[in-house]
């Protein structure tokens, strides 16, 4: 990689801070893990400039619309029992239009029909099999199973071990392909039996090591949680006009505190200077350079590899072996006068075991009641196709993953009207995967950064896949850098 351009083409751009100065801050990735890191960086005094090198800001957030109804062509929804995303959305004045769904009712399409999603479980693992036999998601014969965990002899985790293989050594497969896949697979789009459990699932992890009994554990994890306040409020929210505005409001910030926010800017190297780090920027203006003080990479893994084989090499190894799974989102407009029923609830998920295209369906038009009041006439409905491994399923047209879903509509509910509007988006390496033995890869990743000085990482393959684990990486990210600028500007310290 070229660290830096031909003189010809070079220019450069806002000089790094000198004594006494705010620290300047370049954040590499315009997503919503760079745009947290600028937004704690400015409140911290910083000046920060951003550069995304697509045409828009928000990454796997993005708002759009369908059959004329605003609607999330992204992620949806975030955990409100965490606070980080919901206080970045109130720091930037969208504490008005959180909301949290108007209906919390799902189900799981298993064994040909759909069947009411269990209560009282921690991702899909139950906790009390008699809550289960209701529901009949699970066999007569998987529900005997669940019974053996509580005379087997402990099962030994180790430093980790896959979310799968523990819970069907101690529950039976059952568990894991009809209850834990299709869970597991919703948030991390992978293979329940590759990925970390102390990594995904940490409180099961803990559960695991605390317990001889899987089903002890988790009744134990429900207790301390109904214990806790945060227990009594709702587990997600939602931002009226959709999460995917949320990117463009904290840009709103930014920019209103004199940073500058620019799409459409690729950064194509990044060198160490005597003073700091020197970027180097290609967009329509061609290529040019910016000095800064710090640099704060949030782009993907094997964007970050890139960047970072010349500056942290053993960071850069590490980064280039996450691997991610592929997507595709279906939006579909129906009108409800076309629709013979309407169906109920806030959607469905589909266990892999079952063979079916959709991998799960959101009725956009029930869950989000700003959803529904952009088109009392419309009815939303959203599909998502494609896990680990099965990335060929984007490689079909538009009109067949629309159909493919519609199939799969039809069969589980009965809708058979024709769409009046549809949206097909491609996420390509949308979701980072954690197999067993990430955390500690992640480990070898920040203490390779921290021994690089002005340079900090954030994104979805550290701690979380999900909107306040980015935000809080970004955090973690843009405080570790200021302590790093703030001992290096002190003499002889």
């Amino acid at each position: 990689m070229e660290a830096s351009p031909s003189p010809r083409s070079a220019a450069h751009h806002r000089p790094a801070a000198g004594p006494g100065d705010a620290p300047h801050v370049v954040v590499v990735g315009g997503g919503i893990s760079g745009l947290a890191a600028a937004h704690r960086l400015q409140g911290a005094g910083a000046r920060v400039t951003v550069l995304e090198g697509s045409g828009r800001l928000g990454g796997k957030l993005w708002a759009g619309e369908v059959g004329g109804v605003p609607v999330d062509l992204g992620a949806e929804s975030m955990l409100a029992r965490r606070p980080e995303a919901v206080g970045l959305a109130r720091a930037v004045g969208l504490g008005d239009r959180l909301q949290s769904p108007t209906t919390a009712t799902a189900a799981l399409w298993s064994r040909g029909a759909l069947r009411p999603m269990p209560k009282g479980h921690v991702m899909g693992v139950p906790g009390d099999p008699a809550a289960l036999a209701p529901s009949g998601v699970l066999t007569p014969e998987g529900l005997a199973r669940i019974e053996e965990d509580t005379h087997l002899p402990r099962t030994e985790v180790g430093e980790d071990v896959a979310v799968g293989r523990y819970v069907a050594q101690r529950l039976g497969r059952e568990v894991v392909d009809r209850l834990v896949e299709p869970l597991l697979g919703g948030v991390y789009a992978g293979d329940a039996y590759q990925i970390s459990m102390r990594a995904a699932v940490p409180q099961l992890y803990q559960a695991a090591r605390a317990e001889r009994s899987l089903l002890a554990g988790v009744q134990e994890l429900q207790r301390r949680a109904a214990e806790r306040p945060a227990a009594q409020g709702p587990v997600f929210a939602g931002l009226s006009g959709g999460i995917g505005t949320l990117p463009a409001a904290v840009a709103a910030s930014l920019r209103a505190g004199g940073a500058e926010v620019r799409t459409g800017a690729e950064v194509t190297g990044l060198a160490r200077t005597p003073g700091g780090w020197r970027v180097v920027v290609t967009g329509s203006e061609g290529t040019r350079q910016l000095d800064a003080d710090g640099v704060v990479v949030a782009v993907p893994a094997p964007a970050a590899a890139a960047l970072l084989v010349d500056q942290a090499p053993a960071a850069a190894a590490e980064l280039a072996t996450v691997e991610y799974a592929s997507m595709a989102l279906v939006s579909l407009a129906f009108r409800r006068a076309d629709l013979a029923t309407s169906p109920s609830g806030s959607g469905f998920l589909v266990p892999p075991v079952e063979g079916r295209h959709i991998k799960a369906a959101t009725f956009a038009g029930n869950k989000w009641g700003w959803v529904q009041a952009g088109g009392p006439d419309i009815f939303v409905v959203r599909t998502s196709l494609g896990r680990a491994g099965e990335s060929a399923v984007l490689d079909r047209e538009d009109a067949e993953l629309v159909e493919l879903s519609r199939t799969d509509l039809r069969e589980a509910i009965g809708l058979d009207a024709r769409p009046v509007d549809q949206r097909v988006v491609r996420w390509h390496g949308g979701l980072p995967q954690y197999p067993v033995g990430h955390l500690e890869r992640v480990a070898r990743v920040r203490a390779a950064v921290a021994a690089v000085p002005g340079l900090a990482l954030c994104g979805a393959y550290q701690d979380g896949v999900g909107i306040p684990a980015c935000v809080a990486t970004a955090s973690s990210a843009a405080d570790a850098l200021l302590a790093t600028l703030a001992t290096a500007a002190r003499p002889g310290e």
